[in-house]
């Protein structure tokens, strides 16, 4: 979105009934962000800011989403807090936090809240996870859903594959329903075939946020990390690069390992000159 199109929206913080009342309006921008410098970024541009579980994978190295800890998501939240000013805040939950019953999942979602300043948690799941999005919502904490490809069941999917397809359908439509009448104020629409996403976003009263889904959606979130570039390897079809930083750092390091190594950094303007009184 354009500074001048964000320029509307853009004179105090986001809450969460400002997301839910986009429905069917401007399309809503959502990034992920784990530190401070990238929440900075993302809060010039973004209306959502979503501290995801993929930082499990993104930042620290693992092969799934299922690694991320409550820990992890509190103290990378911190981070991305500090750096927001306008952007709404969603954290994701992590896998185990919040699954065993709605009463695991309030005092984990609540604990998220209280220790990260956000303003919303994000589950995945539909129908089995109505009745924790109810309980959760009538205790004050919002809720954005998610459904379609839930990377958290990778295991369950065999994979980061395709859901939706054909006779399963149906099931997506049913999950994202649930989702809506539990009383989420958002749904993430993931890999998911694209009139499918068109007939959800057409039929829930919330806005979708999708992610290889839909130009339909009510709103688009990728991760922060995948449309800048930095990994050279990774490249999902659903996602759109607008940068190569990877290239332009692994430049960078390269040219500073070969000054070093051949003695042409530090040079004269990076030392101190000037030696220290003596008594």
């Amino acid at each position: 979105m354009s500074t001048e199109a964000k320029s509307e929206y853009a004179n105090k913080p986001l809450t969460v009934p400002d997301v839910a009342a986009r429905k069917g309006k401007m399309p809503l921008v959502c990034l992920t962000a784990y530190s401070t410098p990238q929440a900075e970024l993302a809060d010039k541009h973004c209306d959502i800011v979503l501290v995801g579980d993929s930082v499990a994978m993104v930042v620290h190295g693992l092969s799934s989403t299922i690694g991320a800890t409550l820990e992890m998501m509190i103290m990378h939240g911190a981070a991305v807090r500090r750096g927001l000013k306008n952007a709404l805040m969603v954290v994701d939950m992590p896998f185990g936090s919040y699954e065993e019953s709605p009463g695991q999942a309030f005092r984990n979602a609540a604990r998220v809240m209280m220790e990260t300043g956000c303003n919303a948690v994000k589950l995945e799941g539909g129908l089995r996870m109505a009745e924790t999005i109810a309980f959760l919502t009538e205790r004050g904490i919002p809720v954005m859903g998610h459904v379609g490809l839930t990377p958290q069941s990778l295991h369950v999917f065999g994979g980061f594959k395709l859901q939706g397809r054909a006779s399963d359908a149906a099931r997506i439509e049913d999950e994202a329903a649930a989702v809506a009448d539990a009383g989420a104020f958002s749904v993430v629409l993931e890999k998911i075939p694209e009139a499918l996403a068109n007939k959800i976003t057409s039929c829930v009263s919330i806005p979708t946020i999708g992610i290889g889904a839909s130009l339909a959606c009510d709103g688009q979130i990728l991760v922060i990390d995948d449309i800048l570039g930095v990994y050279a390897g990774f490249r999902p079809k659903f996602v759109k690069r607008y940068a190569e930083i990877g290239v332009a750092m692994n430049d960078a390091v390269a040219a500073y390992a070969h000054e070093v190594r051949s003695r042409t950094f530090p040079g004269p303007e990076h030392v101190f000159h000037d030696m220290p009184n003596s008594k």
